[in-house]
């Protein structure tokens, strides 16, 4: 990784022009060819696709997709000549739109059935040639403004249909904008520098635009669905700017402790660049988890999502260092260079809120455990009452013309006119399957269409809502007793069976999913930090961090609190694809806060073999940089709201409420607490296992990679001396601190009533050594240590500022 990070340093224009004509090249490339989604919601060995499979076979034609325009009159009917001379009009011209394929309309023969029986509403159906991402957008706003403009007083006209739904999505890229300009606003305050904000930002959407191109290229030769471009931008700006976040952080700190910009660059890349390679690998993994579930739809979400993640890595650790030499101190503000000329370097003890809370987490791990699991218990109670199932346009905004149009077809011609079920019969008793159909509790409404090729359609229309649990209760009474009873060989099919059984068949693999990401995390952090009790309590934490976001996400879109509020329409089940895919991206996010967290403790449990001083120390040093990175993730993820897309807007609110959680409750109060609470245990691991395990180290020790050459082998060391004030005069009980260039702390002595201290050097080199004492100002200073003691005295200022803490 040095070796990499070097290289790209010195030859920055070189990785640059690489980059910039990757992105441009594979975004080129991506717009002529154009993209080609498909919802594949087809699961093998269910009965909603073997009904599929008959209908396509038998009735081709049917390929297209239909939507439907529906009117309403506030009098008389819509029968009347004043309205039919509006209507047939427009729908006649409809009809001959080049890739309008039939018009179906209540005026023809045969079309009395599409008038409700007060005869205030009728509705037709526009099949058009392709299915509705193939279908221009300009060919769908021509129906759509064609249709609406037979409106006059009293005349309502609105239209419903995945095609015309389309005509509703916000711009793309506005969701994406919002999640940039807010993190902008996060690092800058951050970081205070308008270049350091810039870097994670524009590596963030190198990486985003490059995935999402390639995304729609791969759409062309697999299936690809709609909604995984929309969870590849999500995750991909999420980490991209997140991992960049933790590097520049580390340069930042590098150069501020006196290390020059490329040295600093190449330390962060060994250090926190291979942290961001174990993350993003965890990450990687955990979303191929989902081909566990072995559903076809989600094969396509794990290229788009997995493609995305391997980019943002690919970017962090080759883009970010070539932008890291281009800047060079410009890195730092204008103040902080101001500051490292006038002073010279200063250790960062950490300092501040962090360390305060880091300490009171130590004193009262109890208290702060038990605080934190009541509210996430609480938070998770809703997670009790969660329903899998399907989101349509009931769901909508009430000012959208696909909710209005759904909502007419309710009111004309029953709640279950917007989802009815297709049995597909293609042996035995047609008509008597029908007479059965008829008498069956649940169904309003059973129409037969003529059969071809041997096979009928029997269209059914249920009493209830699509999304009601008495129309999946009538679905399992036509399967389990009507079909069987009639002796006929039939499936029951339509959009609404195959989201109850892409439900199903998700809540029965979802146990098998969930136990394969857990063990896989749990292995993954046992070779990581050689200890058994961590990755316990990891996976513990990705459970209970998974049932409150799940318990927010029911809250809020299956029970309704707010969703109105929030601007994305009425509530309903949770989508059936959402926890899988939930749970693969909060497996891997929390995956990357536990490692940045915990392997700085681990760190310095190996240096100390003290715990409480291992998870003090980790917690106050890991917490702003984690803490600054969730507050990026929820801004990105939160923004997805304005996507217009509700699937998109569930992943965004459940994931930015999983990250909150997971960085300000878990990670910042009950992981370090129950850590405090465990002790030593903590870093258990028998003898053989021990032994057995291969060694995977996330971060190498800083040592290695910020001290010179020869400190590697050379001999132990000390530096003593005396410290004094401006008098002369001794100062007993002054901490005196040695830290290694990047900032660990080495070693750490009080000094006597003469003033004398000694520290221990673990090798000749460049070291920092801090003094502070009550009353007095800390003193950092460079040292130099060569092959024997050296004498070093300090001087402290009574009354100084306190420049270091």
């Amino acid at each position: 990784m040095a070796a990499l990070a070097r290289w790209c340093y010195r030859h920055r224009l070189v990785v640059l022009l690489l980059w910039v004509g990757t992105v441009f090249g594979v975004g080129f490339a991506g717009s002529a060819a154009g993209t080609d989604y498909a919802n594949t919601f087809s699961l093998p060995d269910t009965d909603s696709t073997r009904a599929y499979d008959l209908m396509e076979k038998a009735f081709p034609q049917s390929a297209g997709d239909t939507d439907t325009v529906v009117w309403k009159v506030d009098e008389g009917s819509v029968r009347d000549e004043s309205v039919r001379s509006r209507i047939e009009p427009a729908l006649k011209e409809i009809g001959a739109m080049k890739g309008v394929g039939e018009v179906t309309d209540p005026y023809a023969a045969g079309g009395a059935a599409q008038i409700s029986e007060n005869g205030r509403i009728a509705y037709a159906q526009v099949t058009f040639v392709e299915q509705a991402n193939a279908v221009p957008k300009e060919l769908v706003e021509d129906v759509v403004d064609t249709a609406q403009a037979a409106e006059r007083d009293g005349l309502q006209v609105e239209l419903g249909g995945q095609a015309i739904t389309r005509t509703q999505e916000p711009p793309t890229g506005i969701a994406e904008m919002v999640g940039i300009v807010a993190a902008a606003v996060v690092l800058f305050l951050a970081f205070g520098s308008l270049f350091a904000m810039l870097l994670p930002l524009v590596v963030a959407i190198a990486a985003l635009g490059t995935g999402l191109m390639a995304t729609s290229l791969l759409s062309h030769v697999t299936d690809v669905p709609e909604v995984a471009p929309l969870l590849g931008s999500l995750i991909g700006l999420g980490v991209g700017i997140d991992y960049a976040l933790f590097i520049v952080t580390r340069h930042r700190r590098g150069i501020l402790r006196g290390m020059k910009p490329e040295e600093s660059a190449v330390v962060a890349l060994n250090t926190s660049g291979r942290a961001v390679l174990f993350a993003g690998g965890t990450v990687c993994i955990a979303l191929a988890g989902m081909l566990v579930m072995n559903m076809r739809f989600l094969d396509g979400v794990v290229i788009a999502t997995s493609l995305t993640v391997v980019l943002s890595v690919l970017a962090a650790v080759t883009l970010l260092p070539a932008l890291l030499g281009l800047l060079g101190m410009r890195v730092l503000s204008r103040r902080q260079r101001r500051r490292l000329a006038a002073t010279g370097p200063e250790p960062e003890l950490t300092s501040g809120l962090a360390a305060r809370w880091s300490a009171y987490v130590q004193k009262r791990p109890r208290a702060v455990a038990g605080l934190a699991l009541v509210v996430m218990v609480i938070l998770a109670l809703p997670v009790l009452s969660i329903r899998l199932g399907a989101t349509d346009q009931g769901n909508h905004q009430e000012s959208t013309t696909t909710r209005q149009a759904y909502d007419l077809l309710a009111e004309g011609f029953g709640p279950g006119f917007n989802g009815p079920l297709q049995v597909v019969v293609s042996e035995g008793d047609a008509q008597g399957l029908v007479s059965r159909i008829e008498s069956t509790e649940g169904v309003a409404q059973v129409a037969a269409v003529p059969p071809a090729n041997g096979v009928t359609l029997i269209q059914v229309v249920p009493t209830t809502s699509p999304q009601s649990e008495k129309t999946d209760q009538l679905i399992d009474r036509l399967r389990d007793d009507v079909i069987p009873a009639s002796g006929a060989e039939a499936h029951v099919g339509g959009v609404t069976a195959v989201f109850k059984d892409f439900a199903s068949v998700t809540g029965e693999r979802l146990p098998y999913f969930v136990a394969a990401i857990i063990s896989l995390g749990f292995l993954l952090l046992l070779v990581a930090f050689r200890s058994l009790v961590v990755p316990l309590t990891a996976a513990l934490m990705n459970l209970i961090a998974a049932a409150a976001s799940f318990g927010v996400l029911v809250a809020i879109f299956q029970w309704g609190w707010g969703t109105e509020l929030i601007g994305i329409g009425k509530e309903g089940p949770i989508t059936a694809f959402l926890p899988v895919i939930m749970l693969s991206l909060l497996f891997g996010l929390s995956m990357d806060y536990q490692v940045f967290l915990v392997s700085r403790m681990h760190e310095e449990w190996v240096h100390t073999k003290d715990n409480a001083r291992a998870v003090r120390v980790g917690l106050a040093e890991t917490s702003r940089v984690i803490n600054c990175a969730a507050l990026i993730m929820i801004c990105v993820f939160s923004a997805f709201v304005l996507s217009g897309d509700m699937e998109g807007a569930m992943a965004g609110i459940g994931l930015a409420a999983a990250v909150a959680l997971d960085a300000f409750i878990l990670r910042t109060a009950l992981v370090p607490a129950a850590m405090h609470l465990l002790g030593k245990s903590n870093w258990w691991l028998p003898e053989g296992l021990e032994r057995r395990l291969p060694h995977l180290a996330v971060e190498p020790r800083e040592e290695a990679v910020t001290e010179t050459p020869a400190e590697d082998d050379g001999p132990a060391s000390v530096v003593h001396g005396i410290v004094r004030d401006t008098d002369g005069e001794p100062v007993a009980g002054a901490a005196v601190t040695l830290l290694s260039r990047g900032g660990r702390q080495l070693d750490r002595v009080v000094s006597l009533a003469d003033g004398s201290y000694i520290v221990s050097v673990p090798a000749p080199g460049t070291y920092l050594l801090s003094a502070s004492a009550p009353s007095y100002g800390s003193r950092a200073s460079q040292v130099v240590v060569s092959e024997g003691p050296l004498v070093y005295d300090v001087e402290l200022v009574e009354g100084e500022l306190d420049s270091v803490n």
